[in-house]
């Protein structure tokens, strides 16, 4: 009895010495990126948080925390974030898994200062030949939140058009960054455009960075009020701008507010969809799924399977209006998977991955993501519009979305219509060899001249303020 006491209070020794907060810095193919975990205890039960600040990206909920002995295994499904450590000399030596890469990530208790990354060859060097203005604008419907942003103007163009930049998925800054590839989209997109003649607003998601709010506890119909309120301000900015061409330019889930915002406002000039979506959000993360699995070289049992699986799951958060009750329905179906498949497929159906899948499909953004279909918003769009898309893109699978968007405008009888894919671009429009996500990072170009050059060259033919 006192050898297997000792065994058991070595173990809790063990676990008491993983709770505090650790740091440590991914290096991703030379771009460092700082990551913290806060580990607490409730008896035998670990709770974390993770910060990952070079994104603006703090306290995090982790979905599990698990610790056994010297080992502990953090999670965050939603992200597909799988931390795997052990204890050695008071630091934690493990892997950092996410996006099909698996990086090396050693945790102390000591602060890891910031490094400041190099530019990429397309991030625009101070001073700039425009002007570019901080500016603040408050979302009225939603508890009065101030959103903060740039506001860009071209030199010597009286009155020029202006487009709105919406954000994909995620928490992102005005710059849509994605700190862990070093990549700033909306910064190049908006230098470019104001280059040549189109003011741009950018600006900071709710609750990221300088603007107010909660990112978490949002859906794509509460970022369509920020847009909104973009919309708003700028009408009040008569003296630098033309008011009556206002356009959006989203980017892969702002493709789907832009439409969302243009068929109920019809001062909307003229909307851009950058790799938007066309088919409904439960067959988005279907075919995305499938091919990242692809992409990744999955077994193709593996992949029918894992589908099936999803499919049944999507359906039921589709045919569930009380999201008080899905968690459970959830946990029903996946314990019924479990019991009925073998041993080799029950894996797919451990504890800690029904909690996982659980947590995200009953998220709010994810379960209206899951219901949303474009369709309802683009088959009302009038104003001209523009859908590009990477034909290498696995996120939003370029010819299936188009044809989607392109069937939805035709309802519309909308006369203005140009659809445009890129052969060899992925989902950043990037020229890439396979599309797969662990190349972004690699990748130096942050997007491709011939996109940037096609959206300018659409706007300026339309909205130029040279025309009346």
């Amino acid at each position: 009895m006192r050898f297997l006491l000792l065994i058991f209070l070595s173990f809790n020794v063990f676990a008491n010495n993983f709770i505090g907060d650790w740091h440590g810095q991914l290096d991703i193919q030379g771009t460092k990126l700082r990551i913290s975990f806060h580990i607490n205890s409730e008896g035998e039960i670990y709770t974390s948080t993770m910060d990952s600040p070079d994104q603006g990206a703090m306290g995090l909920p982790t979905t599990s925390t698990t610790v056994d002995g010297k080992n502990i295994i953090i999670s965050i499904k939603n992200l597909g974030v799988n931390f795997k450590g052990a204890l050695v000399n008071n630091k934690i030596n493990g892997v950092f898994a996410q996006s099909g890469m698996n990086l090396p990530l050693i945790l102390s208790k000591n602060e890891v200062a910031e490094i400041k990354q190099k530019p990429r060859q397309q991030d625009p060097i101070k001073p700039y030949p425009y002007v570019s203005k901080d500016v603040f604008f408050t979302n009225s419907i939603a508890n009065n939140i101030k959103l903060a942003g740039t506001l860009t103007l071209p030199n010597n163009v009286s009155k020029p058009p202006v487009a709105i930049l919406i954000s994909g998925s995620g928490p992102q800054n005005r710059d849509e960054e994605i700190k862990m590839l070093n990549h700033r989209p909306f910064l190049v997109i908006s230098d470019y455009l104001t280059r040549n003649g189109i003011a741009v607003l950018r600006y900071d998601d709710r609750g990221v960075a300088k603007s107010e709010g909660s990112h978490n506890s949002a859906t794509s119909l509460d970022f369509a009020t920020d847009t909104q309120a973009a919309i708003d301000y700028l009408k009040t900015r008569s003296d630098v701008i033309d008011i009556h061409k206002i356009g959006l330019i989203g980017h892969s889930e702002g493709g789907l507010i832009a439409p969302m915002v243009a068929a109920s406002n019809k001062d909307v000039a003229f909307i851009a969809l950058l790799a938007g979506p066309g088919i409904s959000g439960d067959q988005i993360l279907v075919t995305q799924a499938k091919k990242a699995s692809e992409l990744a070289g999955t077994n193709r049992e593996e992949i029918n399977f894992s589908q099936i699986v999803s499919e049944k799951l999507f359906e039921i958060v589709k045919n569930e209006s009380n999201l008080e009750e899905l968690p459970d329905k959830l946990v029903t179906f996946l314990n019924q998977e479990k019991e009925k498949h073998s041993d080799e497929l029950s894996k797919h159906f451990s504890n800690e991955k029904n909690q996982g899948i659980v947590k995200s499909l009953s998220s709010p953004w994810m379960s209206h993501f899951i219901r949303s279909n474009p369709d309802d918003f683009l088959s009302q769009v009038t104003c001209p519009t523009l859908a590009v898309n990477g034909e290498l893109d696995f996120q939003v699978i370029s010819k299936l979305n188009l044809q989607g968007i392109k069937q939805s405008l035709l309802k519309a009888n909308n006369n203005d219509v140009t659809i445009r894919e890129f052969k060899g671009l992925n989902h950043l429009f990037q020229r890439a060899k396979t599309g797969a996500a662990n190349e972004y990072g690699v990748i130096e170009e942050t997007i491709s001249p011939d996109v940037l050059d096609f959206i300018a060259k659409w706007i300026n033919e339309r909205f130029s303020s040279k025309q009346s």
